[in-house]
């Protein structure tokens, strides 16, 4: 169970590119990584997931709480690049009502 996660910092946006797996034991090492830009005042935070081939209910837990806590600092938090079975998996549990995403069929970009 590897992730890889690089993260680029510059002025208020935080573009976050994941690979790899996100689950039980990948979670909280994502959470880690990203939760202290959540805290930035007007941060925009893109997260590309193109290269995600699973995630579980621990990964949608870390988004949901990055988003919320994006949010209540005034910043905008964007998820791109989902497959199809990942844009499911937003559906499904009503994120994808909540979060901005967008899939591969959609364009990669913001």
């Amino acid at each position: 169970m590897n992730i890889s996660i690089d993260v680029q910092d510059i002025n208020s946006e935080v573009h976050v590119h994941v690979k790899g797996e996100i689950d039980a034991y990948t979670a909280p090492r994502l959470r880690e990584k990203l939760f202290p830009f959540s805290d930035k005042d007007k941060v925009v935070m893109v997260v590309d997931l193109s290269e995600v081939s699973y995630m579980d209910s621990t990964g949608l837990g870390v988004f949901v709480g990055l988003f919320k806590n994006v949010r209540a600092h005034n910043g905008d938090f964007k998820i791109i690049g989902l497959s199809e079975r990942l844009h499911r998996l937003f559906e499904i549990t009503g994120l994808a009502d909540i979060i901005h995403i967008k899939s591969h069929a959609e364009g990669g970009s913001q």
